[in-house]
């Protein structure tokens, strides 16, 4: 049983390393590019990208003490990037909108969508086999803190849907203002995020600093 839960906990860590690193080059990649287009929801999309690296570590975080220790409980570090990252999501949220509102006023529209729909494929392929996994992974470890991360992974998956979307329909059509409402999209998906982060902070149950609204998976 104990090397059964060592090898659950092996891979639970080895899923949040995953997390890390894919964040990290999709992040830079979709921030660059979604600049160099002047794609708000591309730009948009690579900041929530960074955002989820603060996730990804608390959850390597967890594993460790969880590997040390041998229980699961909340800490100080859970709770302050808890309120880190539900912070930043907040003004990722406050960007993008305010970005809406000046970008609509003056017209401006993206040169072009076509990286958004390449990020975001490989993303939506990337971010349901992490679900999938990270699910089964937490289910089976019991923890509440891995199913709540593949929760957050989930709202990743919808934030790529929505991209995708809206790069597609842009290519496609050329209608000026589907890249904010994707971006609005993203917007509302990270404000609830930094409210679930906050409202998880002030709980006492078990929490990772990831904070996927469907992480009960009832």
């Amino acid at each position: 049983m104990e090397n059964s839960r060592n090898k659950l906990l092996r891979t639970a860590f080895i899923l949040s390393i995953i997390t890390i690193v894919y964040n990290i080059l999709e992040g830079g990649v979709s921030t660059a590019l979604g600049y160099a287009d002047e794609t708000l929801a591309l730009f948009g999309f690579g900041i929530d990208s960074f955002i989820e690296v603060m996730s990804g570590i608390g959850i390597a975080h967890m594993v460790i003490r969880l590997r040390n220790n041998g229980f699961e409980q909340n800490d100080r570090f859970e709770t302050t990037a808890l309120r880190i990252t539900g912070t930043a999501f907040y003004l990722l949220a406050l960007g993008l909108v305010s970005t809406i509102v000046v970008n609509t006023i003056s017209g401006q529209k993206p040169e072009t969508t076509f990286w958004g729909i390449v990020i975001s494929a490989v993303s939506i392929v990337t971010m349901f086999f992490l679900m999938r996994v990270k699910l089964s992974t937490g289910i089976k470890l019991g923890s509440q803190a891995v199913i709540s991360d593949a929760g957050c992974t989930k709202v990743c998956l919808y934030m790529s849907v929505i991209l995708l979307v809206s790069s597609a329909v842009f290519e496609l059509t050329g209608f000026a203002y589907i890249d904010a409402i994707g971006a609005a999209g993203l917007a509302y998906y990270s404000f609830t995020e930094g409210r679930e982060c906050f409202e998880k902070a002030e709980s006492a149950i078990p929490a990772c600093t990831c904070c996927g609204g469907d992480g009960d998976h009832r």
